[in-house]
Order: structure tokens, then C-alpha cells, then sequence
């Protein structure tokens, strides 16, 4: 019955009567799609269509939403966050001591005391909860949880990229429901939706494999000595990996091999996504 206590994270509350149309007008996710009981992915954005910062966001009653985010940019994210509240009656606070506990598989973290027991919809082929409040629990198992996000294909900043780095597109936000596509405006809007309508996303998460443990994150991969993209997180011989898709796809028609350092690794598209190989590659990285 696996679980991790996961103590890097930290929660951000905001709530009040205007709380829920000031965030839908500054953050990627489309909140009228937000369920009781869901933890959905989402993003705030540079102007140019970066992601600031990344987190999971969920209701907590009927005027109030949880931000769960890195604890090392909380208190960055909730001096921007206050900077776009203007006149919107919004209260923004970092929560302190905030617990976070994720149990996947079978375990049931969930007891009376828990103040929220969430559903994970980054994952599609595991049921993982996150579990907010409540006692505190001895042990865990921290590296099951990242094979568990790498065999998913589930990508944060920090350990996958870094924020400022990549768009939503790049590390599967809008493939994951992290992005409303069909919601009004947001900050970073515009670049998301031509990147959609175009089709010109390039670099992707995938999930990397060997025959021997991989090397440290951030490794480049190389095709003949050209980069391709980098590893992200690691566990043994698999990992995530951001990639451009056209250049791996060429490779793979060329039948050479992608390397990370001296090893041979394997790309691969995670089963739930949607996007695939580029069926010309050739032209798709002259486009």
C-alpha cells in the first residue's frame, strides 16, 4: 500500500465572492471543468507563453480554491498572484505547515481526520490521491512515487524543467487538462492557442528507457552528436526526457541511435497522451 509524504509542497489558498473569476482570468486551467474531489493541473504564464509557475489546483467550499506548489516559489507565486488581483475581492495566503501526502494503488490514506482527499487526474492509468491535512504518517517511499510519475509520464518543474523554460505544450499540460482551450482569456492565451490551432508544438515529454541506469538529470541527448532535448527525472534505467519530436522521429526513421552520454536509450510517447511522431520529420523541424 504505497504512499510518499511529500515535504517540498506547500498549499496557497485563495477565496472570497470574486475569487473564482480572478483566477480564471489569469490561470490556464478552466475552473467551470474543476470537479469537488479533483486536483487538475495548471499553470500561470508569462505573457510570451512560459510557465511561471506550475501547480495543482482544487475547490476547497463554495468560495475558495487550493494552489498546491513547490514550497520553494510559494511566496513568489503569492506576490504575483497579488499583483493581478487588483480590485477583486480575493484573499490570497500561504497556508503554513501544509501536509501533502499522495497513496496510489490500493492504500487508503483517507481517515476522519483528513481535512481533503483528492483525485490526481494527471494520472490515467493508476488511481493516485492526494491527501491534504490530516496526521501525520511515518515512512513513505519518496523513489516509488517518482517511478511513479516517470512510468506516467507525468512531468514538475524543478525536477523535469525549469520554470520560465518550457510551455504548456512541452510538458503535457495540454494534453492532461491543465489548459482550457475553450475558456476566455488568460495571461499567456494568445501564444497557447496559436501553438493548439497550429500545431507547433515541438518538444514533448517522453518517457526514456536503457539497458543500463541512466545518468544524472539534465544529461543532453544527442543524435550524432546533436542535441535533442534532456533528461528530467530518474529512477534506475527510466526517466522522463523533454525532447523535440521531429528530431527523435528522424532519428528513428534514420535508425540512429539517441544517446545520453555513452548509453543507448529508447523514447517513448506516454501510453495516455495523444500526440504522436510527426509523420514527416523532415519537414516538420524546417516548419
Amino acid at each position: 500500500m504505497p504512499f510518499a509524504l511529500l515535504k517540498d509542497r506547500a498549499l496557497i489558498s485563495v477565496s472570497g465572492p470574486d475569487a473564482e473569476h480572478f483566477l480564471q482570468n489569469i490561470l490556464t486551467p478552466d475552473l467551470d471543468a474543476l470537479g469537488a474531489g479533483e486536483a487538475k493541473p495548471g499553470a500561470l504564464l508569462s505573457p510570451q507563453g512560459k510557465i511561471l509557475f506550475d501547480f495543482l489546483i482544487s475547490r476547497a467550499g463554495e468560495n475558495g480554491f487550493r494552489l498546491e506548489c513547490r514550497a520553494d516559489i510559494a511566496d513568489d507565486f503569492v506576490r504575483r498572484l497579488t499583483l493581478y488581483r487588483l480590485r477583486a475581492k480575493a484573499e490570497i495566503a500561504k497556508q503554513d505547515q501544509a501536509l501533502v501526502t499522495v497513496a496510489w494503488d490500493d492504500d487508503s490514506t483517507a481517515s476522519p481526520s483528513d481535512s481533503t482527499v483528492l483525485a490526481d487526474t494527471r494520472f490515467r492509468d493508476v488511481s493516485v490521491r492526494r491527501t491534504y491535512g490530516g496526521g501525520a504518517r511515518d515512512g513513505g517511499d519518496a523513489d516509488a512515487w517518482q517511478s511513479l510519475r516517470i512510468a506516467n509520464g507525468v512531468a514538475e518543474s524543478g525536477s523535469d524543467y525549469q520554470l520560465g523554460d518550457a510551455f504548456p505544450h512541452d510538458v503535457l499540460l495540454d494534453e492532461a487538462g491543465g489548459v482550457g482551450f475553450k475558456k476566455g482569456c488568460y495571461v499567456g492565451q494568445e501564444v497557447v492557442s496559436r501553438m493548439q490551432h497550429r500545431g507547433t508544438a515541438r518538444r514533448r515529454v517522453l518517457i526514456a528507457s536503457a539497458g543500463s541506469p541512466l545518468p544524472a538529470p539534465a544529461t543532453e541527448l544527442t543524435v550524432a552528436g546533436r542535441p535533442v532535448g534532456a533528461l528530467g527525472s530518474v529512477s534506475g534505467k527510466t526517466g522522463l526526457a523533454i525532447a523535440r519530436i521531429d528530431r527523435v522521429k528522424a532519428a528513428l526513421d534514420a535508425g540512429e541511435k539517441i544517446m545520453a552520454d555513452d548509453i543507448p536509450v529508447t523514447l517513448a510517447i506516454p501510453a495516455w497522451a495523444k500526440f504522436s511522431f510527426p509523420q514527416d520529420a523532415a519537414s516538420a523541424e524546417d516548419a
